[in-house]
């Protein structure tokens, strides 16, 4: 197995993740080999969270790269997958990496039947695609699957972005898609109707005076059921 202490990485996907991933590999001191184009055509967006990328196909990029990272969305994942074995982009030896939620190790099987290493390492954060992701990466957990063989690479990947790797089944995968579908759904849809009200009675910046009170409400949230962990914790000790 290559030396995951340094790769070089190629990233395919430029929306709102792979620029974030591909900076904080680079960042980790990894080489970036490149990236895939955005498909809205906005190279601008792209360089401004990842200076001076390069841009190449995908097939060209998996071919130069040793680990691959596929930030694409969870309709796309096996298509590109399928699509670059069919083509014999995929070597042994090389460490792919996909970032979705709902899909586990299963969507890389035809990479892992050339040879490939899989891995998943799912960021359990929002992207806005700009440069104040950089910094939210850095704390937040990340969800983490691989062959046991490889589980060590994924957490170090992990790690090495800022993240803390959070390692699961892959039986258990559909759980954590349903918590964080959860999580995420409702508090959109419950912050979007409440700035809907304040804004029909007049207030022009709903967002601005919720900020604060959304903020001490999640804070409190996450405060309660830490508390309670440690409670639960403690009684499991005694």
């Amino acid at each position: 197995m290559m030396d995951p202490t340094r790769l070089g990485v190629g990233v395919i996907g430029a929306g709102r993740v792979g620029p974030i991933v591909a900076q904080a590999l680079a960042g980790a001191g990894h080489a970036l080999v490149g990236m895939t184009a955005p498909s809205d055509g906005d190279t601008e967006r792209v360089t401004s969270v990842v200076p001076g990328v390069q841009f190449f196909e995908a097939r060209e990029l998996v071919e130069r790269s040793e680990l691959v990272v596929l930030a694409v969305p969870d309709d796309a994942l096996i298509e590109l997958v399928q699509g670059l074995a069919l083509m014999g982009a995929w070597q042994q030896g090389h460490i792919v990496l996909h970032t979705s939620i709902r899909h586990g190790l299963e969507a890389l099987s035809p990479a892992t039947h050339a040879g490939a290493i899989p891995i998943t390492v799912h960021p359990l954060m929002e992207f806005t695609g700009t440069s104040m992701d950089i910094s939210r990466v850095h704390g937040c957990w990340a969800v983490v699957s691989a062959p046991a063989i490889a589980t060590p690479i994924a957490e170090a990947l992990a790690v090495e972005m800022g993240m803390e790797p959070l390692v699961i089944r892959q039986e258990d995968r559909e759980h954590i898609a349903a918590a964080v579908a959860l999580a995420t759904s409702f508090a959109a849809t419950t912050v979007r109707e409440a700035a809907d009200r304040l804004r029909g009675i007049g207030i022009d910046n709903p967002g601005t005076v919720l900020e604060p009170l959304l903020r001490s409400s999640i804070d409190n949230a996450v405060r309660a059921v830490a508390g309670n962990e440690r409670e639960l914790g403690s009684h499991g000790r005694e």
